[in-house]
């Protein structure tokens, strides 16, 4: 299907809505649900929280030698910044949510697209698991999922998609081909990413190998 696309100015502001809306449903939200588990396996919400804002508590140089000191393991590096600081007052993570430094950064390579793709994927990663639906705009996903499928990303995350046809049931959107596994557009790119969604999220013959047992 034929890329979508958006000019600079709505992706920056799709972004900054991104990051609004999840500062909006964790403002004032209790301990139960910023300890609560997510997608992102071994971290909270908190944790998630920390990871999306780590460019308002890190800079370049900082970041470089978190990598150094992981050994050139980059997950390493994000796990350790994340726990760190994931012990920063609540307050504090919301705020940066809300911050425009945070709404302006792009991922080294990834573009405004990029940013959006982590923006996304990443409040999905905490209100899935909890049960929250939150719909994102229809073009926003339609970039996420044209994004998330090109080889570079496919490679990164490494998920096994052989002889599967992911195909969308609430917009029009596939990728692939084999056997049908379907979902929402939400629910493809969670797959895609690696993540283990909770039951009844996808249907099709290979929804177990993606879904908690």
């Amino acid at each position: 299907m034929t890329p979508t696309s958006m000019n600079d100015a709505a992706l920056r502001a799709a972004i900054a809505d991104e990051f609004r809306q999840l500062a909006d449903l964790l403002d004032g939200a209790p301990a139960s649900a910023w300890n609560a588990p997510t997608l992102c396996d071994g971290w909270r919400a908190r944790e998630v929280v920390a990871h999306l804002t780590l460019p308002m508590w890190s800079s370049t140089p900082r970041f470089v030698f978190e990598i150094v000191r992981a050994r050139g393991k980059i997950n390493r590096a994000f796990d350790r910044s994340a726990r760190r600081d994931a012990k920063l007052p609540t307050t504090e993570l919301v705020a940066a949510l809300r911050a425009d430094k945070l709404h302006a950064w792009k991922p080294p390579g990834g573009g405004h697209e990029g940013a959006l793709v982590h923006a996304v994927v990443h409040s999905l990663d905490i209100t899935v698991p909890s049960g929250i639906d939150r719909p994102i705009p229809e073009e926003c996903m339609r970039i996420v999922l044209d994004n998330l499928t090109q080889p570079k990303s496919l490679k990164f995350f490494g998920v096994d998609l052989t002889g599967i046809e992911l195909r969308a049931d609430d917009i029009e959107w596939s990728f692939g081909s084999g056997d049908a596994l379907s979902g929402t557009a939400q629910d493809l790119a969670l797959v895609v990413c690696g993540r283990t969604l909770p039951a009844g999220h996808l249907r099709g013959a290979s929804s177990a190998r993606f879904t908690v047992a």
